[in-house]
């Protein structure tokens, strides 16, 4: 069997957006595969029964949120195909044919959803007071591209995320008409025709304008659109967000309630006859508390909370979905190293119910009338499309994507393990190399500590770090990952134990966590490294100032300097949540709190990672670290990924990918009597990479 390599990250194929069809006979899903610099994306669908999955659409472009029709004759998608490379609606009969574009929009496209009667879809888009006002948001010459303000001038709080600037983009509402958009074409409308305009026009509408953004667009009925919008005087400072009903027929616009959260609502999900389902987050320190689902009732003006009497917070990113008949709620929450799903009725007339994860991590789900179909990920697969009932009682495996590469690979199953930490119940995960025998006591191996980002997430035995966890154990190193205080998943007291101290009590845990471990006879204690990104990268650096327990030390995408961050993020309400402060308020003590704080402790090599464009860490904190380091004489060596934002581990460019995994393999191999391997500050810049070396390596 071959060993897992960081290059393999070309050869592995990801499922996504599963989608059940209305017959609830067929799941449509997108086949995500990397390139060399970028990913190629198709719609593929799959009979529940089990038989071959078929090529839904062209290898062209980057496709994405496949959408039946109600009445399974359609499927609608986004794609960058053709002119322009922007996300664009395109349409396919599903019997077969070719697919046709219905819209050249400017600002791309985002949230496809059709209307209940099948004649309308919404989607919303991010476009300029410029762009409304020349109807580039309807239709717009493919060559067109925007031109960056220079200079830049910035009258927000928050005017930049990502990878990107907004430089005066705000997301609106769009319905499409779709037989007005197959009739009245041409398919890929050039706007520099007047005629063509007006046939977008005539098939496009906007409902929402101003300056502000209107996000997570539904459908009620089939005359009605809801939306959220920011409430505040200053909206980038506020938390409250308005849930407006929009009336196709009169333009009224109706606010129905409002709820709060420091990331805002990832989705709303309504009925036909006007309940809104919605996610809450306590106002007072949002950024810790856990999420809820609650019902607006129009016939009664009242909202119910049904996952109130859960302890646990509902997965960011996936939102909630009802069932066909209106009567139930389906959810994701993380669980004790799970993603898991859960079911709920919409009244709160009973306790949500446990339906399907244990051991796995549920990314996404599909409600139909009988079945639930969904993407899961476990200890021996990055990712596959499942299928159960309803209750969760039969399971079927649909794909199996990457069965040809798995097939060739020696993957190791993790061992859970749990552990005291001041009196808390900590649950980890080891992971040995594809050589380790237990039966021989003679062999030992350097050990490497993986800390998570968030700091309010969890890790699980599978998910995006899969490849990563199994290539460092293909290297000869056990691997030991854990969700400390902070991490959710266990309950809204452990996800707020790191109140106003993210380090030390984050550390205790990870530290206790390594104890044990090093207790067991293979693990060599004279060599523990760490790493970890974003909060991970925090409390890598916050270790290394701390302990002298690590060999060597890499530091990725990480927050270390809490004023610098503070002042450059798209994230401060973390901070005000998480220690209930501001730089004004306490500069003393976020100093205090600071990795960089403590750079005059440091005496272990620490490489640090980062990307030009990340936007919710950036960079400017991570230099300031970088420049202690080198300042008091620590080995030490800063990377640059350009292009790259703070999602570089999951969903950058495939070298970067590439190369970033190697990177940490080669510093842990330079300070290891177990690999036969110069420091990477002796070796060439980039020696022994397999990837494209950046030009501006730092």
């Amino acid at each position: 069997m071959n060993e897992i390599q960081a290059r393999d990250y070309h050869d592995l194929v990801h499922a996504e957006d599963p989608q059940l069809s209305p017959e609830g006979d067929r799941i449509a899903f997108v086949r995500r595969r990397p390139d060399d610099d970028s990913y190629t994306a198709t719609v593929h669908v799959v009979p529940v029964g089990g038989d071959e999955t078929r090529q839904f659409t062209a290898n062209d472009g980057v496709d994405s949120q496949p959408r039946w029709s109600p009445d399974g004759d359609l499927l609608a998608f986004v794609s960058t195909r053709g002119a322009g490379d922007r996300e664009q609606v395109w349409l396919l009969p599903t019997d077969g044919g070719e697919a046709h574009q219905l819209t050249q929009v400017v600002g791309g496209v985002g949230s496809l959803e059709w209307s209940p009667d099948g004649s309308q879809l919404c989607f919303s888009q991010s476009v300029t007071a410029a762009d409304r006002e020349d109807g580039r948001d309807y239709a717009v010459d493919p060559d067109y591209e925007f031109e960056t303000p220079d200079p830049r001038v910035i009258d927000r709080s928050i005017y930049r995320a990502a990878t990107e600037y907004f430089d005066g983009r705000r997301s609106h509402v769009y319905v499409l008409d779709v037989a007005a958009a197959l009739e009245e074409g041409p398919e890929g409308s050039d706007s520099s025709s007047d005629d063509d305009a007006e046939a977008a026009d005539r098939s496009i509408t906007r409902l929402t304008d101003g300056d502000a953004d209107h996000i997570a667009p539904t459908w009620g009925d089939d005359g009605t659109v809801y939306y959220a919008s920011k409430v505040g005087e200053e909206p980038d400072h506020s938390l409250r967000y308005a849930v407006l009903a929009h009336d196709l027929e009169t333009g009224d616009v109706e606010a129905v309630t409002e709820t709060t959260g420091w990331l805002g609502p990832n989705s709303l999900a309504a009925t036909e006859d006007g309940r809104v389902a919605f996610e809450y987050t306590p106002e007072e320190q949002a950024s810790m508390r856990q999420t809820d689902i609650r019902v607006y009732d129009p016939e009664t003006d009242a909202e119910v909370t049904p996952t109130d009497p859960l302890d646990r917070t509902i997965a960011r990113g996936v939102g909630v979905e009802w069932t066909p008949d209106g009567e139930e709620l389906y959810f994701l929450t993380p669980d004790e190293g799970s993603q898991v799903c859960w079911a709920v009725p919409a009244d709160a007339s009973a306790e949500p119910r446990r339906i399907y994860g244990d051991g796995a991590t549920v990314e996404e789900v599909s409600v139909g009338e009988n079945a639930v179909a969904y993407v899961q990920s476990e200890w021996d697969h990055p990712g596959d499309v499942f299928v159960t009932t309803r209750g969760g009682n039969e399971v079927h495996r649909l794909t199996r994507i990457n069965d040809g590469y798995l097939s060739e690979r020696a993957v190791r199953q993790p061992e859970e393990i749990r552990f005291e930490s001041e009196g808390e119940s900590i649950q980890g995960w080891l992971l040995t190399p594809p050589t380790f025998d237990a039966d021989d006591t003679d062999e030992r191996y350097p050990l490497v500590v993986e800390i998570h980002g968030g700091p309010h997430a969890q890790w699980t035995t599978s998910g995006t770090m899969w490849h990563e966890f199994q290539t460092l154990a293909a290297r000869g190193y056990v691997v030991f990952w854990c969700n400390p205080r902070g991490s959710t998943g266990y309950g809204e007291d452990h996800a707020m134990a790191i109140e106003r101290d993210w380090g030390e009590v984050t550390l205790t845990d990870v530290l206790a966590g390594v104890d044990k471990v090093c207790k067991r006879e293979y693990v060599d204690e004279a060599e523990v490294f760490v790493t970890g990104g974003s909060f991970g990268g925090f409390m890598t650096a916050w270790a290394v100032g701390h302990t002298d327990r690590f060999t060597a030390a890499v530091s990725q995408r990480g927050v270390y300097g809490l004023t610098g961050f503070y002042g450059s993020t798209d994230a401060f309400h973390l901070l005000e949540g998480d220690f209930a402060t501001t730089p004004w308020e306490e500069p003393a003590f976020l100093w205090e709190q600071s990795p960089v704080a403590h750079v005059p402790e440091v005496d272990t090599p620490t490489l640090v990672l980062h990307s030009d464009r990340d936007f919710r860490t950036p960079a400017n904190t991570a230099e300031l670290f970088y420049l202690g380091l080198q300042k008091h004489g620590v080995d030490t060596r800063l990377v640059r990924y350009p292009r790259e934002g703070h999602e570089l581990s999951r969903s950058g460019e495939p070298a970067h990918v590439v190369d970033r995994l190697e990177r940490i393999v080669r510093w842990f191999d330079g300070y290891s009597a177990y690999h036969d391997a110069l420091p990477a500050l002796e070796r060439e810049q980039n020696a022994g990479l397999s990837s494209a070396p950046s030009e501006n390596e730092e």
